[in-house]
């Protein structure tokens, strides 16, 4: 056997699988993409436009600018020649290309609009507009535009998981609908509103509903037409089978008396199986319930079986159960485990488990993927895999573990061999009424 690979660390848990998680991130995702894109450019259209206007203003400045210093006017206090501070790129452009511009930069920590202009002797006359202002104001819009985007991001997180969260909730219900349906209730639907409005619109959740009732009520009505008709033809099959086993017991001894007397016997078995699996599952048994210690009952189920079964006691309980019923269940086990496994086979109680080990080749796959299928016999122990019996022991066995309410699991054990538990319920607690105490 290959080492079991380790889980690696990476691996989500498995409540991220769900539709509502999926559903959180991918509108969760959506909105702040959405968000940031939106953000990104009413930034960047507020930031050219301001821009724009203060490099409009900072030219009509640099220009009233030039007019005083070509007149000799002493110049104002946001305007000088080669100032230190002004940008290489600007510096460049006005004293080497001979061209005027404006940049943003800053001056003394403060962002300023730069403007500049070439003048005589290879000089830069440069002004400079306070940008405080402006840029305080898109730092303020950033952080509008920051704070609804989180607040739309939430109300539409919570509009759109109350959404999902209904759809959920129905394909929830569907989901345990179909398993009580898998585990034999054909009697319970969804029951969608949504469903029963023929001319209304239909969402997926309602058609999902409406297909699983359909397929329940189609898998309900064909289950109770094949359980009729086993009953019918059990019944019919009964009377003239008295007939024969009657008219079999007449002939004379020999060999063909002999195989025509067993070959009865089995239609008869095989008839009363059938109409006790008809009744398992009409559901119309009950079970007689009644105090008794597990060892004892456990030995005669194996006497009554004829087989060389060995029975141990490791812890006797009491259980409330239905004795012929449990017997019954025993015996198809004990019967099944000698005549498709092998010796020894060993039935171990210990307080309310049951077990029943044979040492063959152990149950096929299908019996424990799908459990015991009606006719579908397992193959013998002999390597030819001859088919024996009909298939119906442990189905009759699984049918009264459930009137029981006890539970069948078949197994097939490490070291070799089929292993069938049966696992009843614990005895209920006797309460006992308190009087006054005597002397």
């Amino acid at each position: 056997m290959s080492p079991r690979r380790p889980s690696p660390p990476w691996r989500l848990p498995a409540w991220t699988a769900t539709l509502y998680w999926k559903t959180a991130v991918f509108i969760t995702v959506m909105c702040c993409l959405l968000a940031v894109v939106l953000g990104v450019l009413v930034h960047v259209l507020v930031d050219r436009q301001t821009q724009y206007r203060m490099r409009g203003a900072a030219l009509a400045e640099l220009d009233r600018t030039v007019t005083a210093y070509v007149a000799g006017q002493p110049l104002g206090a946001d305007a000088a020649v080669d100032p230190p501070d002004l940008p290489a790129p600007l510096r460049e452009l006005a004293a080497g290309r001979h061209e005027r511009g404006t940049q943003l930069g800053d001056h003394q920590g403060h962002p300023v609009m730069w403007a500049a202009t070439p003048v005589t002797g290879g000089r830069v006359l440069a002004v400079q507009l306070d940008y405080s202002q402006q840029a305080a104001g898109l730092r303020g819009l950033d952080e509008a535009i920051i704070g609804s985007a989180g607040a739309a991001i939430g109300v539409t997180l919570l509009i759109g998981l109350a959404s999902v969260s209904r759809i959920t909730r129905r394909l929830h219900r569907t989901a345990r609908v179909a398993r009580r349906i898998s585990t034999g209730d054909l009697d319970a639907r969804v029951n969608d509103p949504r469903a029963r409005r023929p001319g209304g619109a239909q969402d997926e959740a309602a058609a999902v509903a409406a297909a699983l009732d359909a397929m329940a009520a189609a898998l309900q009505a064909r289950l109770h037409s094949e359980q009729r008709f086993t009953a019918d033809v059990a019944h019919e099959l009964r009377t003239p089978l008295a007939g024969l086993h009657a008219a079999a017991e007449l002939l004379p001894p020999g060999r063909p008396t002999e195989l025509v007397r067993d070959r009865v016997r089995t239609l008869v078995r095989l008839t009363e199986d059938l109409l006790e699996i008809s009744r398992l599952d009409a559901q119309v048994e009950r079970a007689d319930l009644g105090t008794h210690r597990l060892g004892p009952l456990a030995e005669r189920a194996v006497r009554a079986t004829g087989t060389d079964t060995e029975v141990r006691v490791v812890r006797d309980a009491e259980v409330e159960t239905d004795r012929r019923r449990l017997e019954r269940v025993l015996g198809n086990l004990v019967t099944n485990a000698h005549k498709h496994g092998r010796p020894p086979v060993v039935v171990t109680v210990d307080a309310e488990v049951i077990t029943v080990r044979d040492h063959g080749e152990g149950y096929p796959a299908y019996l424990l993927d799908q459990g015991p299928q009606r006719f579908r016999s397992q193959s013998g122990g002999s390597e030819s895999g001859r088919r024996t019996g009909h298939g119906l022991g442990l189905t009759i066995a699984t049918g009264q573990a459930q009137v029981l309410g006890a539970t069948l699991h078949f197994t097939n054990a490490p070291d070799g061999g089929a292993l069938a538990e049966l696992r009843l319920p614990p005895r209920p607690p006797v309460h006992r009424a308190e009087g006054p105490d005597l002397p």
